[in-house]
């Protein structure tokens, strides 16, 4: 069946790449799951306000929070799709992360409120009243939740949105939410046994996770986070993979919302090459990257001294005493200033973001290192920190 909608409702549905697309892959997963939503909640709220059972009215709520979650959604892929702007330059795509940071305040604020409300009915126990239509609509809410789970999971997948990824977790929760109810009344309905407030609990716990898990994988684009190693392999995979760049560094990966990726990075050349010629492989690997991946690159160059034995030997003196400091350095944009009573060595060190050592007390152990080596060598250092990433090994 979510073939057949996805074929119905979605024009060129196999240009996922397309913003446009995009968005209609967004529009029908929020207008699916408004309509099953409204129904369930509709449903749920009947049988439990007549079976006096609040954890079932509790759970015809969760699923009323599913679709006013689903408008957002729909709304934040709708408005995700406007080009960009004088004011927005780089689009709108942020939108939809906009749309699952608001879901996520919206299915905790309701969490809180339920869990309230069960505390309530677990303090002041009522008589549940449980019928053959009321199990009925119960095993029907969870094998809807199962096809929506499913659905929104292919969604997610096809077009990579955190947020119907999201809605598709949450359907998942709810079907263990909404078994939990249904065993309740069960229970209510064989046995003396009112376990109804605390499931009621049990669900607003459901409904509290879920929210979590929502606003985590929100925040982290919106923040800033860092960008995927899969795709820092790639794009080092294809950049690396033309001879004359002999080394990669400063990659920094912005995303301003799926399918608006930009990206620069510093490319290193032989400092002897005919620079025209070298700027045109640059300007051709940007074009190569905008092709394949999508990703709007610019790529800053950097030459370097190859065939100088001297440079070349302290070079890798100074990686050894580098790395005899934290094995995890490296370094790049390596230079050598030679004189008779000193010489300097100018250089970048690479640091990773979690390194509990400070940069001074870092730079102040290299330089030692270095001194033992030769004292007249004088370090010039820059300390690059906060986006590094692994690119894999310098070609030599």
């Amino acid at each position: 069946m979510a073939s057949l909608l996805v074929k119905a409702f979605v024009r060129d549905c196999e240009q996922v790449g397309d913003t446009r697309v995009r968005a209609r892959y967004g529009t029908l997963s929020g207008a699916v799951g408004i309509a099953a939503n409204v129904l369930l909640f509709a449903a749920k709220l009947a049988v439990g306000t007549l079976a006096g059972s609040v954890s079932i009215v509790a759970d015809a709520v969760n699923n009323l929070s599913d679709a006013g979650s689903s408008i957002i959604s729909l709304l934040g892929f709708k408005i995700s799709e406007k080009p960009a702007d004088r004011d927005h330059p780089f689009g709108h795509g942020r939108t939809e992360y906009v749309a699952g940071l608001i879901i996520a305040f919206l299915i905790l604020l309701l969490g809180f409120e339920l869990g309230r409300t069960s505390l309530d009915k677990v303090l002041h126990p009522a008589p549940v009243e449980t019928s053959a239509v009321t199990l009925a609509v119960l095993a029907g809410s969870i094998a809807c939740k199962v096809w929506l789970w499913s659905f929104n999971r292919r969604i997610g997948r096809a077009i990579s949105s955190t947020t119907i990824l999201a809605t598709a977790q949450d359907s998942l929760n709810d079907v263990v939410a909404t078994s939990a109810v249904l065993a309740a009344a069960v229970v209510s309905l064989l046995t003396p046994l009112n376990l109804d407030g605390y499931m009621g609990l049990a669900v607003a716990a459901f409904i509290l996770f879920s929210g979590y898990g929502v606003a985590k994988d929100t925040l982290g684009p919106l923040l800033g986070q860092a960008p995927d190693s899969a795709l820092v392999s790639e794009i080092s995979r294809k950049v690396l993979s033309h001879p004359q760049v002999l080394g990669i560094h400063d990659l920094m990966v912005h995303n301003y919302g799926p399918g608006r990726t930009f990206a620069s990075l510093h490319a290193e050349v032989d400092s002897s090459a005919d620079i025209l010629q070298s700027h045109d492989l640059i300007d051709n690997i940007e074009k190569d990257l905008a092709q394949e991946m999508g990703i709007q690159m610019v790529i800053h160059m950097d030459p370097i001294v190859t065939n100088n034995d001297t440079v070349n030997a302290l070079r890798q003196t100074v990686l050894e005493c580098v790395q005899r400091v934290r094995p995890d350095l490296s370094i790049h944009d390596f230079r050598a200033v030679l004189g008779e009573t000193h010489s300097n060595l100018i250089f970048d060190v690479m640091v990773p973001v979690d390194c509990p050592v400070k940069n001074h007390d870092l730079c102040t152990q290299i330089e030692a290192q270095l001194r033992e080596v030769d004292p007249r060598y004088n370090a010039v250092i820059t300390v690059d920190r906060g986006y590094q990433v692994d690119y894999g090994e310098r070609r030599e």
